[in-house]
């Protein structure tokens, strides 16, 4: 399971969990040259998503969340999945040593069917539950950029505000590239949730 600005970057944030989270974080003081396309009058600038992902103080304690629960997820699967596999050696070994009548083999056959069953039953609802919680993350993320980004323009005035990743875009002149300042506006603006105790 290891491994946003419109709908490019919640495409992006599906590998939220691989982004690395130690680049040097922006100075709130840096400022992008303003360009126009003097043509049309159109003000143009567009973020680096990868910048986003690793450095948005919201997108790394999140991916931090996501990890976890991926981590935790895979190591019950894979504690219940050896447990079956033992369970299923032994009765294989005591079958072959004749230490079941043809009566109880079937029962402890049929007892170790079940759990196979509710072993694939709990990974599909664990996967699914992620998958929301990610989906869930994704809109969080997207809203509190569109958000920023709407009281970031009332200055600006930027017709087109583009997300920039992987090579989605061939190529960005980097006086357009106005990444470091919305990143220092973000986490200035970002108030972390408390921690929660639960149970």
């Amino acid at each position: 399971m290891k491994k946003t600005i419109s709908s490019v970057a919640v495409v992006a944030l599906m590998t939220l969990f691989v982004a690395s989270c130690n680049k040097q974080a922006p100075k709130v003081d840096e400022k992008p040259a303003a360009v126009s396309n003097a043509s049309d009058g159109m003000k143009i600038a567009y973020i680096e998503v990868d910048s986003i992902m690793s450095q948005y103080k919201f997108c790394k304690e999140y991916s931090l969340i996501l990890e976890k629960k991926s981590q935790n997820i895979q190591n019950t699967i894979n504690s219940k999945g050896r447990s079956l596999q033992n369970a299923v050696a032994k009765f294989q070994q005591d079958i072959q040593n004749n230490k079941y009548t043809q009566q109880q083999a079937e029962a402890v056959q049929a007892g170790l069917q079940k759990q196979d069953a509710d072993l694939r039953e709990l990974q599909q609802r664990l996967g699914s539950e992620f998958q929301t919680e990610t989906e869930k993350f994704n809109k969080a993320l997207r809203d509190s950029i569109q958000h920023y980004l709407a009281v970031y323009n009332k200055d600006k005035k930027y017709s087109l505000i583009l997300s920039k990743a992987g090579d989605n875009i061939l190529y960005a002149d980097k006086a357009y590239d106005i990444t470091n300042e919305v990143i220092a506006g973000l986490n200035k603006a970002y108030k972390p949730a408390k921690t929660e105790k639960k149970k």
